[in-house]
């Protein structure tokens, strides 16, 4: 109060002086004295200035700082070993699929077969959802996610040494013992989305952020692996021949793998039994139960939080139009990123060259943790920030689409800066889109019953739906055409 009216009073000084000019008494110690004032007023407004500005740098320091504390280290670990074990088994099943082809009776159409075998997988959480909402007794949910990733554990280790073994069906071979370990591994990705992402919404909100970025690395994992063994090697074209006419003639030449498809899987198996222990040490460790949120978790896994002052962000509840708004939302996000990307981003960038593919192929994947782990510095729960944050990625999505459905033309392809751009693009998409859905997950479990469910059932029905769809778009239509790389 005191410092209202004394600022006040020094106004009024000020505003006294300078309204009567043609005062007698107004001399030259009058004029000093406001100099001498105004030097004070500018002297004040600069340090308040100031102030404010160390006030904000200290404020981003803290944010920055918090981002290490209020945390156990440990559970952090623990959370990324878990979703570590979320989507490995199918990322590896699609990425060794350049050396399963070649043994396959199937060939190049084993791609197409493995894709609806995951959809098939999605039997596991309609079933597990079915069941929580209409049967007198309810699933235990740390018991069923012990279940679901043996499942998935078991059948890695099977597919290392039955991927090969094929049946005749109808008259013609088939895989069928990869067919059906498929399957059993889609179900242990597929249950994770609305088993293992509610699960973790028992913990403090910083805990998600973590287990995204082990999300993350189920599909980085395998892929580093996969370079190791040598499948991005795309070989050098080497002359075989020459015509009667003077024609060259040249075959590609590739190296073969550092090591085949069993010892591939056998290592997928030790990262699932990896992710397995992390998932018992955090649901019986004490100092994982330790770091709870103030929530507590009902039949049919319902979740009310309480008041947490220990959590980063605070998050408004939702309108009805706003929750519908949002499910909307990251189902629209699934269907393009879970279902259609991986089917279309070879028609979009291999036109521009086997180097442009590769490396929209490995930095693409590599986008996903990396925006994940910095989802941890730079938290958001804004709305405005997630319908921006999707407003781009729906404009990097138009752009790599037309590049796929002008294949094997598209803009720029036989130009460095088209190389450029889609390698950009591929990188930016899903890097915003993984940055989109962690915030979107995190205001959705904010909200508290079982809206974590519902996210995790509408991205498995937008992923399904994109799967099915673009499946028909490149086989049965002629919009999506392959592009030539051979010599």
């Amino acid at each position: 109060m005191s410092s209202g009216t004394k600022n006040n009073g020094h106004s009024g000084a000020v505003y006294a002086v300078l309204s009567t000019p043609n005062d007698a008494g107004f001399g030259t110690r009058q004029f000093d004295r406001c100099a001498n004032d105004e030097s004070s007023e500018l002297s004040a407004f600069f340090r308040r200035a100031s102030r404010h500005i160390i006030a904000n740098n200290k404020m981003e320091l803290k944010a920055a700082g918090n981002a290490f504390k209020n945390r156990n280290w440990i559970v952090d670990l623990l959370a990324i070993f878990f979703g570590i074990g979320t989507w490995l088994g199918v990322n590896g099943s699609f990425i060794q699929l350049p050396l399963l082809v070649n043994e396959a009776p199937e060939g190049w159409s084993l791609p197409s077969y493995l894709s609806v075998m995951v959809q098939l997988g999605n039997l596991g959480p309609l079933l597990y959802t079915a069941f929580q909402k209409y049967s007198p007794w309810k699933l235990n949910d740390g018991w069923t996610i012990h279940a679901v990733l043996a499942i998935g554990t078991l059948s890695c280790i099977f597919t290392a040494f039955f991927y090969n073994k094929t049946a005749t069906i109808m008259g013609n071979e088939h895989s069928v013992a990869l067919f059906i370990l498929t399957i059993f591994t889609a179900v242990n990705a597929c249950t994770s989305s609305v088993l293992f992402m509610p699960y973790m919404g028992r913990f403090k909100e910083q805990y998600m952020v973590t287990y995204f970025i082990g999300e993350g690395l189920s599909g980085l994992l395998p892929s580093v692996t996969a370079l190791i063994q040598g499948i991005g090697n795309t070989g050098s074209c080497v002359l075989v021949n020459v015509t009667e006419t003077g024609e060259e003639i040249y075959e590609q030449e590739t190296q073969p793998p550092l090591f085949d498809t069993k010892v591939f899987f056998l290592i997928l198996f030790g990262l699932m039994v990896l992710s397995y222990i992390g998932y018992t040490l955090l649901h019986a460790l004490p100092l994982s139960k330790k770091e709870y949120a103030q929530v507590t978790v009902s039949k049919g896994n319902k979740y009310e939080y309480g008041q947490d002052d220990n959590q980063p962000t605070k998050v408004e509840k939702l309108s009805r139009g706003q929750y519908i708004g949002m499910l909307l939302l990251m189902g629209a996000i699934s269907l393009f990123s879970n279902g259609m990307f991986g089917s279309i981003q070879s028609y979009s960038s291999a036109p521009y060259g086997t180097r442009a593919y590769h490396l929209s192929a490995t930095l693409s994947v590599i986008a996903n943790p990396v925006a994940c782990f910095l989802a941890m510095f730079l938290h958001f729960t804004s709305l405005r920030v997630i319908y921006v944050l999707s407003t781009l990625a729906a404009i990097l999505t138009g752009y790599v689409f037309t590049t796929a459905v002008l294949s094997p033309y598209p803009p720029l392809y036989d130009q460095t800066i088209g190389m450029v751009l889609v390698v950009t693009a591929w990188t930016l998409v899903l890097g915003i889109v993984s940055y989109t859905k962690l915030g979107i997950t995190t205001v959705m479990r904010a909200q508290g019953g079982q809206s974590l469910v519902w996210v995790g059932a509408i991205t498995q029905l937008g992923s399904a739906i994109g799967a099915v769809s673009i499946f028909f778009a490149i086989n049965y239509t002629r919009y999506f055409v392959a592009a030539d790389t051979s010599c």
